[in-house]
């Protein structure tokens, strides 16, 4: 990718800003501004019709699209939202990323780059048909007025426009270059569901043959003219810093070309080849201070957390009756105390970005989930105004939060090149250091208590969480009088993550426990504990109650039909209540998550007592509107490798103040041949955008506890289960 011109700032008589609001920001979208020198450029001499379609002169489409495409089809999904209402010729779109730079510069008319949260299609879709939508109006009115007739008697499909009354055809790139010297249309109607022709079929990705063929091109593959490449080694422990270096045997090594002092915590070596940096980074003489921290470990934290279960400090979330009342009077109470470690993204590919700076303007390529976060990292390490900077997204090798509102790599890699002018630097960091210097999935216990009637009824529940923030640590402007919403995902009275059971005594509370090691947001974020928590919960009151787990959570679902709807749909499939195959368990999970519902039921055996294969997960998804049903059942399948992968076997701890895993060895995944057979039901019910990579990642867990205890007569209640000496098969 070449550099890029500054960018026009001019705003024409074409400049027409169609006015909508992004959730609590206020954000104008406009549907068609002035083009900028590097978007004619980009376009090759095709017409940008508006900022998210350009055609070319063959009938090639090129969708822009802001969000980051990191594996789970964000750029098929919301492709298929544009050209549903553009009505052009599936066969020949394409996409391309739009610069945050360009975004700033066009007062914002993408939206929002960030994806995250599964926001991807859910909070933009509006506004994408409304740029497909404006632009067949566009060029159904150019090809009108090429004939000399009203656009009314117009029609447009398959990117050829026909004049009804005549018969007359042309294409859309026979007249994209006069429709992109019209104004945009004042205002636009988007179809009715129930005419959509392309959202909701399983169209094949459009990425996947480049990524096929080794075509695509990840952020660790980049390869500029006379670029270095940097290898980097932190403080192992966090808050720590050096305390000596000696960097004179590095120096003279073959390659190296400068040695980088970076911040007060890590060096960095600059070489002609990536392996020449990191063979002569392990050549410095390093000595590092962590403080305090040192004393930190696994157990210490641990021990935090279990008296914050007992604590008075906490913050309530959602309160109905007199739980503690209802409990202490209950003809049987139940109580239980669940634990979940950290995790690590872990993403295939590490973390890098690549840098060229000058004091003019500063350029980064990079993978990221949030273009405009990385461009703002790009600024401040820059040492430049916004204007002068610019962020070029690349395909993400894995992302799962990781590169969403943490750009320390960014950061990094500017800071280095700094002190190469004018020189792209690529940093690359090893496993070791991606493993070492992640931002956890947070650490957390819960204790839960019910209170169960002399008829098995629920009448209280009081579930106590105790752990850190995420947003606490990155995002503290969103605590809500100090209490962190996000800690109650799944727990919300109402809302995108509403508590699916009604309970009449009930009350939910987080004591706050946060240590040094930083949380981050990882796939699926707090819904994955809580999930556990809540849901082997459940059975194990259905079975203090004398009940059968599906009939015990739907007396407690009367006022969720939706959510019964998706828990019922598993149990049917899976045939609950049928006998299984021999030596073959059942479990159940249901969810409410990202604005979506969610259930599944395991089909799991258990030999010797140890060896765990999970033969069959039947799940179930009501997102509202399904954009892409196949890579919906793919997202699917996929989470629940990645969270199978973490109950069996993945644990970050914490000893002397810094992370032991730091490489698969010891922080290992599933394998292909340990997956069981998943059967995804999609069944959306309208009215709705949910979400779907990180929803549906809660419920598999969960659903193999319940039936391992059902296998075992064993409840687990810490992770990962290798702890336990139980192991995938």
């Amino acid at each position: 990718m070449s550099a890029v011109t500054p960018l026009e700032r001019r705003i024409t008589r074409r400049a027409f800003v169609v006015g909508t609001t992004a959730t609590g920001a206020g954000l104008a979208i406009g549907l068609a501004l002035p083009l900028s020198p590097r978007a004619a450029a980009a376009a090759e001499g095709a017409p940008e019709v508006n900022a998210w379609v350009v055609i070319r002169p063959d009938d090639t489409v090129v969708v822009r699209i802001a969000r980051s495409e990191m594996g789970q089809g964000t750029l098929t999904g919301l492709a298929q939202m544009v050209a549903e209402e553009l009505e052009c010729d599936w066969s020949k779109v394409t996409t391309e990323y739009p610069t945050p730079g360009e975004n700033v510069a066009r007062k914002r008319v993408w939206g929002s780059f960030s994806t995250g949260g599964s926001r991807g299609i859910r909070s933009s879709h509006d506004y994408v048909r409304e740029g497909g939508a404006a632009a067949r109006m566009m060029l159904v009115q150019a090809a009108a007025d090429a004939w000399g007739v009203p656009a009314s008697e117009c029609t447009a499909a398959a990117s050829v426009i026909t004049h009804r009354p005549s018969g007359r055809t042309t294409t859309y790139g026979a007249v994209a270059d006069a429709a992109a010297k019209l104004d945009p249309p004042a205002s636009v109607t988007l179809k009715d569901p129930k005419d959509w022709t392309l959202i909701g079929q399983p169209v094949k990705r459009l990425d996947t043959l480049d990524k096929l063929t080794g075509k695509q091109v990840y952020g660790a593959d980049l390869k500029l003219p006379g670029m270095l490449s940097a290898a980097i080694r932190d403080c192992p422990v966090f808050g720590g810093k050096v305390a000596r270096l000696d960097t004179s045997k590095a120096e003279s090594m073959p390659g190296v070309r400068k040695i980088v002092r970076v911040g007060e915590s890590a060096v960095a070596v600059v070489a002609d080849t990536w392996w020449r940096a990191k063979t002569a980074l392990d050549a410095v003489d390093v000595a590092w201070d962590g403080g305090d921290n040192t004393k930190v470990s696994s157990a210490s934290i641990a021990d935090t957390l279990t008296r914050g279960l007992d604590a008075d400090d906490a913050f309530v979330n959602h309160e109905v009756g007199d739980a503690a009342g209802a409990i202490a009077t209950a003809a049987r109470k139940v109580e239980a105390v669940y634990s979940t470690p950290f995790q690590n993204h872990a993403p295939m590919e590490p973390m890098n970005a690549t840098a060229r700076w000058t004091p003019e303007r500063c350029e980064v390529w990079c993978p990221t989930q949030n273009g405009e976060a990385a461009l703002a990292a790009t600024a401040s390490a820059a040492g430049l105004p916004i204007e002068q900077c610019e962020v070029y997204k690349i395909h993400l090798g894995g992302g799962f939060g990781r590169r969403g509102a943490f750009h320390d790599y960014v950061t990094q890699a500017v800071t280095i090149a700094r002190e190469l002018p004018g020189t792209p630097v690529k940093l690359l960091w090893s496993r070791e250091e991606d493993m070492l210097h992640g931002h956890y999935h947070p650490v957390m216990q819960a204790r839960l208590r019910g209170g169960l009637d002399a008829d098995g009824n629920l009448t209280g529940l009081h579930i106590r969480l105790s752990g850190q923030s995420i947003l606490a640590a990155v995002f503290p402007q969103n605590l809500r009088d100090g209490m962190d919403a996000l800690a109650f995902q799944g727990y919300w009275a109402k809302g995108d993550h509403a508590l699916a059971y009604t309970v009449p005594n009930l009350k939910t509370d987080h004591a706050m426990r946060n240590t040094h090691v930083p949380p981050g947001f990882w796939r699926g974020v707090n819904a994955n504990q809580n999930c556990i928590f809540l849901e082997c919960f459940m059975d194990e009151l259905a079975e203090a109650a004398g009940q059968d787990a599906l009939a015990f959570r739907r007396k407690l679902m009367a006022d969720h039909p939706k959510s019964l709807a998706v828990l019922n749909a598993v149990a049917e499939r899976a045939g609950w209540g049928t006998p299984a195959a021999a030596g073959v368990h059942r479990g159940l999970a249901h969810f409410n998550a990202f604005g979506s519902y969610v259930a599944a039921c395991a089909e799991v055996s258990v030999a010797d007592g140890k060896d765990v294969r999970v033969h069959r997960i039947v799940a179930a998804t009501d997102c509202g509107y399904a954009v892409n049903p196949a890579q919906i059942e793919r997202q699917i399948a996929g989470s629940f490798v990645y969270g199978l992968s973490a109950l069996f076997s993945q644990a970050c701890t914490v000893k002397d103040g810094r992370i032991e895993q730091d490489n698969f060895h010891v922080y290992d995944s599933m394998r292909i041949a340990q997956m069981p057979v998943v059967e995804s039901i999609v069944m959306p019910s309208g009215g709705f955008w949910g979400g779907v990579g990180e929803p549906t990642i809660c419920v598999a867990a969960p659903a193999v506890l319940n039936a391992i205890y059902r296998a075992t007569g064993t409840r687990y209640r810490t992770f990962p289960l290798k702890d336990h000496g139980l192991r995938l098969v």
